[in-house]
């Protein structure tokens, strides 16, 4: 499946904190979340986001706290997937779990600006960058990965199995 969406540029160490401040934790709705996910660093973000944006981010993106809020945020938000030269490890595996493809490409994210346009397929871990020409490889998701994502997450992974 592929998915192509204009670009929501963030830069390294964008952390959970920043992502879905702790004042607004007080909701588990993800609708809420998505209201006031990444004011801190983008007060327009939850406003001009469109269903199918595509975020990407630099290095340890999701680092601080392990809370399942910030992947949360960012996909009720309509953030389809995320591109990042890495991510914070408990992320990363948050962002499974709720069906949230992530793809690394290290160092060759700094090629990408805001405002361009990708077109994403995850499974195959292709980039293109319409707005430029460039393409980029990540490593594909595991195939199980690619499963839950599916599935919408893992607990609708999980259901499936039984």
């Amino acid at each position: 499946m592929k998915l192509e969406g204009k670009v929501w540029r963030y830069g390294d160490n964008i952390d959970t904190d920043v992502i879905i401040p702790a004042r607004y934790l007080n909701s588990f709705d993800p609708k809420e979340l998505a209201s006031h996910c990444m004011v801190d660093i983008d007060p327009t973000f939850s406003q001009k986001v469109k269903a199918g944006d595509i975020m990407v981010g630099g290095k340890n993106f999701g680092c601080g706290s392990s809370r399942e809020h910030a992947p949360i945020a960012i996909q009720a938000s309509g953030v389809p997937v995320i591109i990042a030269a890495s991510f914070a490890r408990i992320f990363y595996r948050n962002g499974i779990n709720i069906g949230l493809p992530l793809l690394e490409i290290g160092d060759d994210v700094e090629k990408i600006r805001a405002d361009d346009v990708l077109v994403v397929d995850p499974e195959a871990g292709t980039i293109e960058d319409v707005t430029t020409g460039d393409t980029f490889r990540a490593h594909p998701l595991p195939g199980f990965v690619q499963d839950i994502a599916r599935a919408g997450g893992l607990i609708n992974y999980i259901k499936t199995k039984k």
